[in-house]
């Protein structure tokens, strides 16, 4: 117990630390994003939409097999016009997942309410063995 008491801000550190790296599990377990066999089965038993929120560079590149592209930075003004109805899930992917999980939130905001994000971005579609088209 002396050891806790006279380590107090180390203890601190180290549970701060530790909380910091569970937040993207916790924030994840919200339903706001998803893994590529959970996306494969919403596409096929849903119908869910695909958008590719990458700069266009980087969708020619590759994406996901039959996505749609709309650059995050006009996400709030194209997305009506490509998904008009918002009942249907719509799954955002990225190259990281990191503007997907941003693309999610805007999305949400449009009344979107099954907008999820493809966790880990294409990496993990493709680490799944999953078709990638390149434009």
């Amino acid at each position: 117990m002396k050891f806790f008491l006279d380590n107090w801000m180390l203890m601190a550190v180290a549970l701060s630390s530790g909380a910091l790296l569970m937040w993207p599990m916790i924030k994840g377990s919200a339903g706001g994003s998803l893994n590529a066999t959970g996306a494969v089965q919403l596409i096929n038993q849903q119908k869910a939409v695909v958008i590719d929120v990458c700069e266009a560079s980087e969708f020619a590149a590759g994406h996901v097999a039959g996505a749609k592209h709309i650059a995050l930075g006009e996400l709030e003004k194209k997305l009506p016009e490509t998904v008009k109805n918002k009942s249907v899930p719509v799954i955002f992917v990225c190259q990281s997942g990191m503007r997907s999980s941003r693309a999610t939130g805007i999305a949400k905001k449009l009344g979107y309410e099954q907008a999820q994000s493809l966790s880990g971005g294409l990496p993990s579609w493709r680490a799944a063995n999953l078709p990638v088209e390149k434009a």
